[in-house]
């Protein structure tokens, strides 16, 4: 019989979600005595993107991003602690890469997970509601593991619930047979037994899964496609002075910008942070220079090239996509035993906050209208958000190297202290215009 437990205290914060973003803050917040609070998390255990743990792939930020080592460098919780207690560190020194190892990252986060004990898994946050006498949250949740509804009390939340698989308008009745770049590994084998492929998407996990099937697209037999709305397969823009951007900064900047502005930039600076890994896609290159040597292999590379409409033939089983070619205007068609949508992840409000979304500040598109300080409620104190501020802070917002930066400001937030010193400015370069500089009559005087 289902059971109900009413936890006594009150906590400082409650934390939704517990993804890198809310793990790090975890990590930031355990040393510091003045502050309790506890992580809830629906899943059954910390596992990031189990699906595309493709061996070798790496993360695209070095191995300083990880957890707490741009907050506090001295902090147990590292990387580097990490491969020391695992007896690691040398090989990882000899290795001279920056760049982690997608498996290694989520091994190290386990490794974190492990250690603390205010963190919660198979606890799923139904329901949120405000007493405003009280001036705390209420916050209900559902154990699978013990089958007991817990309820806790808390002065902030924390929200960490992340992004999901985005599905495009014209895909979404194809989900019981496209595949998402979310599952691909457990579906590969499967796939790979089909007569034809066709990866949809321009970004990193479009050109590793366009890799990986290249391997064995001469031995298994099938045709392989990789088809794109971009007008190129763009690399991750990497230079220095772009990587300034991810900048406190330039967060400033962005963010004092008018929202239709915010917008347009969002959508045209994807090569910032959803670009292909420059190395990659010169292996993708000579990979495919090598298959074409034995004449056999059916490789077919497309751009300039939107979606409009995807059927699914249960007879045949096969699907039929109507493509626009965007440049030349004109519509084809394209037939494939498989579709594997590489289409990313988007942020989708979570059910819970239903409850409270009279405390919530909206914006006229129904986002989250969030404060520079990363706070949602109206009075910018008492709610905040991770990786759900794409629109109002930028393209840094799901950069794992500014996450650090972001818990520093939350936990000063959460507290009045500055127990992690936050960074004001760190570019060499100017993004806007200073009040004293500018030319208010819009005319130069001789």
């Amino acid at each position: 019989m289902d059971t109900t437990i009413q936890q006594e205290n009150i906590y400082d914060f409650v934390a939704i979600g517990v993804g890198p973003m809310n793990l790090g803050l975890a990590c930031l917040t355990a040393p510091i005595a003045e502050l309790e609070g506890v992580f809830l998390d629906k899943r059954a255990s910390f596992d990031w993107h189990r699906g595309m743990m493709l061996e070798g792939t790496t993360l695209q930020i070095p191995f300083m991003a990880d957890l707490v080592t741009l907050a506090d460098p001295t902090s147990p919780f590292s990387f580097l602690n990490y491969l020391k207690e695992k007896g690691r560190i040398y090989s990882f020194y000899i290795r001279e890469n920056f760049l982690v190892l997608r498996e290694e990252y989520n091994r190290y986060c386990q490794w974190v997970v492990q250690q603390l004990s205010n963190i919660h898994f198979q606890t799923e946050v139904t329901n949120v509601s405000y007493d405003s006498e009280k001036e705390y949250y209420t916050v209900f949740a559902y154990c699978g593991k013990t089958a007991e509804h817990k309820v806790y009390k808390t002065k902030k939340l924390v929200l960490g619930t992340g992004t999901s698989p985005y599905i495009p308008d014209t895909c979404k009745g194809l989900q019981d047979h496209a595949a998402h770049s979310s599952t691909y590994l457990s579906v590969k084998e499967e796939l790979q037994s089909k007569k034809s492929i066709t990866v949809v998407g321009s970004g990193q996990s479009a050109a590793e899964i366009f890799y990986d099937l290249l391997q064995e697209v001469d031995s298994k037999g099938y045709a392989l496609n990789w088809i794109t709305r971009s007008n190129r397969f763009f690399p991750l823009e990497y230079s220095k002075l772009t990587l300034e951007m991810t900048s406190p900064e330039y967060v400033d900047y962005f963010y004092n910008l008018p929202s239709a502005k915010r917008d347009h930039l969002i959508k045209n600076q994807k090569h910032l942070y959803k670009g292909i890994n420059q190395d990659l896609i010169g292996d993708i290159f000579d990979l495919i220079y090598t298959k074409q040597l034995s004449n056999t292999v059916k490789i077919n590379l497309r751009t300039n090239s939107e979606l409009k409409q995807a059927t699914y033939d249960d007879a045949l089983d096969r699907f039929y996509i109507e493509f626009h070619q965007i440049e030349e205007d004109k519509h084809y068609q394209h037939q494939t035993d498989v579709l594997i949508l590489a289409t990313g992840y988007g942020y989708r409000k979570p059910e819970f906050v239903e409850g409270i979304k009279d405390r919530i500040r909206w914006d006229e598109k129904g986002r989250y209208q969030v404060h520079r300080n990363y706070a949602i409620d109206h009075l910018g104190k008492d709610i905040f958000v991770q990786n759900a501020e794409l629109h109002t802070h930028g393209f840094v917002t799901p950069d794992l190297g500014m996450a650090c930066y972001r818990n520093s400001y939350i936990i000063k937030e959460l507290t009045g202290t500055d127990y992690y010193p936050i960074e004001r400015r760190i570019a060499f370069q100017q993004f806007g215009v200073n009040a004293e500089e500018e030319v208010q009559n819009k005319e130069w005087v001789e």
